[in-house]
């Protein structure tokens, strides 16, 4: 593989598909094609369990006390996470209110900071990628970047893991700058290099940190110099790295009396390694073969591309991407726990030489058993995609949904038209055209099919029916057993009590006029048992039905409350 120096190739059409006008200006058409990619779903799809709920509400909570320090989820202490995402969607929620737009009961103005994380990402995907593989290389790649699956899911998600991959993103640009241009790198761009460090290491910890730090032993090692570590200034940037996050690690220690760090460090991140945390283990090899699907369209080009771009490792900018995934994707492989989208972090490189390889005038074409495996992965998931949105409707409410039934044309029209353009030759085109044609299949996805279905979501049920049947309720007069999920606090508010058992729930009932429980269809014996026992005798207002997906069952939730409450 032959990646161009910085000036970028000359012009070709491999690249066609995309209007000349847009071509000339390729951060526009990044950011439009984002906007394509991201919006739909991204104000109908309600609340999503566990991970956004909560991090949502914690948000919410650091609003609502003005403890900008401590984070709590409910009545509990949250010290798992830094507050770096948390202060972004505490920022957001402010914005959008004081501007009128909307309010803290709505999720989507928690995802504003994962949205602008993701776009920032691609932007210096495209913008640091010109130097690496080209001006329409870099292009591409970015264009790739957007559409992964797994970003699109991120983009949208009220979680960490976007706003990490923009500073990530933005780090290694500039220390792709450094390793390659060592005399000219500044120490502003220096500067630059260890504040997004120190903001990463706000958002997740040493994530961000040790992607650089494997990269660049790994560099070192290889080429046995390393003249861009002096570039990076490493005696004043280390400090102004942990300048920026120590204010708020000491803030937390205090006001924790050192339980952040036990339970962040002792609990969170070495169960994460020694155990599949919250049943999330993987076998190692699992990120290789989940690849085809989170980062689907683009992911069978990136495989096709990796025979070359290892031959072609004596390259610097070749090398410096590979020094990007190889050492940390090793690491992830290693950790226990194992979730699709940990190895983002690694996207923009892998899209980057998968862009480079089809744009590559005197590419050299893979074997014909890797190109069959990529081809049959694409298909794979694009049928997959299609199938889900066709079965789960019908499965769920027995329902046929248009935007459904569309996706299937979609998904054929899409593999045919990328495998028909890489018979072709033409790999660049393919690449572009995977992504566009990514664009109405996800909007059918994300808007037509997921919000509408009604069984996935419980809490905004439960809430509608609680304020239908005890208009006016706060919530600290509710109680829930039987259905413990996050999305029930943001839903119906953070002082809502989660109960264990239906006994817990007939007390709850009992303490006091007015109050109302959800008990779950199998906690209902324990609680009219323990009813009968007080001499309860509660009424049931209301009934909601639907499907748990964390924990892959059915749920029912009997409203009740004392007559005259």
């Amino acid at each position: 593989m032959h990646i161009p120096p910085s000036a970028g190739p000359a012009p070709d059409r491999s690249l066609g598909l995309l209007p000349e006008a847009l071509q000339r200006r390729p951060a526009l058409a990044l950011i439009l094609l984002c906007l394509l990619l991201w919006l739909p779903g991204f104000f109908a799809l309600p609340a999503t369990d566990r991970d956004e709920a909560r991090f949502a509400q914690a948000s919410r909570q650091m609003v609502e006390s003005g403890d900008y320090v401590r984070i709590r989820f409910g009545a509990e202490e949250r010290n798992k996470k830094p507050a770096g995402i948390h202060w972004l969607q505490a920022g957001s929620v402010q914005a959008v209110e004081s501007l009128g737009l909307g309010d803290r009961a709505q999720i989507w103005v928690y995802r504003l900071p994962s949205f602008f994380g993701a776009l920032l990402a691609v932007l210096a995907t495209w913008y640091w990628g010109r130097g690496l593989v080209g001006r329409r290389a870099a292009l591409l790649g970015a264009a790739m970047l957007a559409s992964c699956l797994v970003l699109v899911a991120e983009a949208r998600i009220a979680k960490t893991d976007a706003a990490l991959l923009a500073t990530i993103a933005a780090a290694m640009g500039l220390f792709a700058q450094a390793y390659l241009r060592p005399r000219q790198f500044t120490a502003r761009q220096a500067a630059a290099f260890w504040l997004m460090l120190g903001l990463g290491v706000l958002l997740k910890g040493p994530i961000g940190p040790m992607v650089p730090l494997l990269a660049g032993i790994t560099l070192a090692v290889a080429d046995r110099e390393a003249p861009w570590l002096r570039a990076l200034r490493p005696l004043w940037g280390v400090p102004l790295m942990i300048a920026t996050a120590a204010p708020w690690f000491v803030a937390i220690g205090i006001a924790t009396e050192g339980r952040f760090f036990s339970e962040a460090v002792g609990g969170d991140m070495l169960s994460k390694i020694g155990s599949g945390e919250e049943k999330h283990w993987g076998p190692p090899g699992f990120y290789l073969l989940s690849f085809g699907i989170a980062a689907f369209p683009g992911a069978w080009i990136v495989l096709c591309a990796l025979p070359a771009a290892w031959r072609d490792r004596l390259s610097p900018p070749t090398r410096f991407l590979l020094a990007w995934v190889v050492p940390s994707w090793l690491v992830f492989e290693a950790v226990q726990t194992k979730l699709p989208h940990y190895t983002m972090p690694l996207y923009p490189a892998l899209m980057l030489l998968g862009a480079a390889w089809a744009m590559d005038p005197l590419r050299q074409e893979p074997p014909r058993w890797l190109r069959w495996i990529g081809q049959a992965g694409l298909v794979g998931v694009a049928v997959g995609l299609a199938a889900t949105a066709l079965a789960a409707p019908w499965w769920l409410s027995r329902m046929l949904l248009p935007a459904a039934v569309l996706t299937v044309p979609l998904a054929i029209a899409l593999c045919w038209v990328l495998l028909r353009l890489a018979r072709r030759g033409a790999w660049g085109r393919a690449g572009l055209a995977g992504v566009l044609l990514a664009v109405p299949l996800y909007a059918l996805v994300l808007e037509g099919v997921v919000p509408r279905l009604a069984p996935l979501w419980v809490a905004p049920r439960l809430a509608e029916a609680v304020a239908a049947r005890a208009p006016g309720l706060a919530s600290a007069d509710f109680g829930i057993t039987g259905y413990s999920e996050p999305s029930v606090l943001f839903a119906l508010g953070g002082d809502t009590h989660l109960l264990r058992t239906g006994s817990d729930a007939a007390r709850f009932l009992a303490a006091a006029p007015g109050r109302v429980v959800a008990v779950g269809d199998r906690a209902e014996g324990d609680f009219r048992q323990q009813a009968a026992a007080l001499s309860l005798a509660p009424e049931e207002i209301g009934t909601v039905t639907g499907f748990n997906y964390t924990r892959g069952r059915w749920v029912t939730l009997l409203l009740y409350r004392l007559p005259g409450g």
